[in-house]
């Protein structure tokens, strides 16, 4: 098989791989001269397994065949998700190393007061993708049947119900503990590197509950675990009969979106067409087919809009670091 000559788009593997709609979108791409002429790096800050390395692993094989390059997925797991964009700060603004952005990124500079990152300007935004969905999980033989009976088991003994996440300062961390303040509970909060781990842990009995993004979600439609609420505005089509934070009365929703970000500095051409690869792929059939599978919401944004949303997010990051009084130090 021929390799694809390096340069700024295969346009066989476009045709073949996008359909004509979404094609519309890569007339014309502002290129920088000979980009992409090698692989690219894509850092995925979890371990492989969950929601978003599946997500993120379609768009880069979809994404790569449409620029004629390879793009490589990168584990990162560890440190509460920031090892990624820890390691962007290092890198070369040349488009080839990029990154999940994702909400514990721009909150984690207002957790510490030990030297971070500029949340917006030390990263350059490239485009908003999608989000989780979050739920709470315990499993299928557990005597909790249903949200009002984990309340009262919370409420029963004090701290002793334990519940995961994917670490300590993450979106479904901060939305748990919001959950338990309104409602006057305590519980003790396990964090994991990822979500997949939290469920790991769950069916070995080492903890109770996963508050989490859908890694449960095959173990939860084989039977192995029970799904109590979602917290996504309206209730999952996976999961018809399962209640909404809402309809439970906490007046909360939390999908975390998340995108793909690079080094400070990125030539505005090389964005433009990683931006214009990156659409392609999440609105393809096989990335939607990867987003259905695990009830991830579509959040795209283009550049300009992510950044945007980047700044008035970390704003509102700050707010609730402050709100909630939580550090890492």
């Amino acid at each position: 098989m021929t390799r694809p000559t390096p340069g700024p788009w295969s346009r066989r593997a476009a045709l073949a791989l996008a359909p004509a709609a979404l094609l519309s979108t890569l007339a014309r791409p502002a290129l920088a001269q000979g980009y992409p002429s090698r692989a690219i790096r894509l850092m995925v800050p979890w371990p492989p397994g969950g929601s978003a390395d599946a997500q993120l692993r379609s768009l880069a094989d979809q994404a790569g065949k449409l620029m004629g390059q390879t793009v490589l997925v990168e584990n990162r797991s560890g440190a509460r998700g920031l090892l990624a964009a820890q390691a962007l700060l290092q890198a070369q603004p040349d488009g080839y190393t990029l990154a999940q952005q994702h909400l514990s990124v721009l909150r984690h500079p207002f957790m510490t007061k030990a030297r971070s990152w500029d949340p917006v300007e030390d990263f350059s935004q490239i485009i908003g993708l999608t989000g989780w969905l979050f739920g709470v999980v315990v499993k299928s033989d557990s005597p909790i049947k249903s949200w009002a009976d984990y309340v009262a088991a919370a409420r029963a003994r004090p701290g002793m119900l334990t519940y995961s996440t994917s670490g300590i300062g993450t979106s479904n961390h901060l939305a748990m503990e919001d959950i338990l303040s309104r409602l006057g509970l305590q519980m003790t909060h396990v964090p994991f590197r990822g979500s997949n781990e939290g469920v790991t842990a769950l069916l070995g009995g080492q903890i109770d509950s996963v508050a989490d993004s859908s890694a449960w979600l095959p173990q939860v439609e084989a039977g192995q675990c029970r799904l109590l609420c979602v917290w996504t505005a309206e209730r999952s089509k996976r999961f018809p009969a399962v209640p909404t934070l809402r309809e439970l009365g906490i007046d909360l929703v939390v999908t975390s979106p998340y995108g793909l970000a690079g080094p400070k500095g990125m030539d505005p051409g090389v964005v433009r067409a990683l931006h214009d690869a990156m659409k392609a792929a999440l609105l393809g059939p096989e990335n939607t087919a990867v987003r259905e599978r695990w009830d991830m919401p579509l959040a795209y944004l283009d550049t300009e809009a992510y950044r945007d949303f980047t700044i008035r997010r970390v704003a509102y990051e700050r707010e609730m670091v402050a709100k909630l009084n939580l550090s890492i130090d």
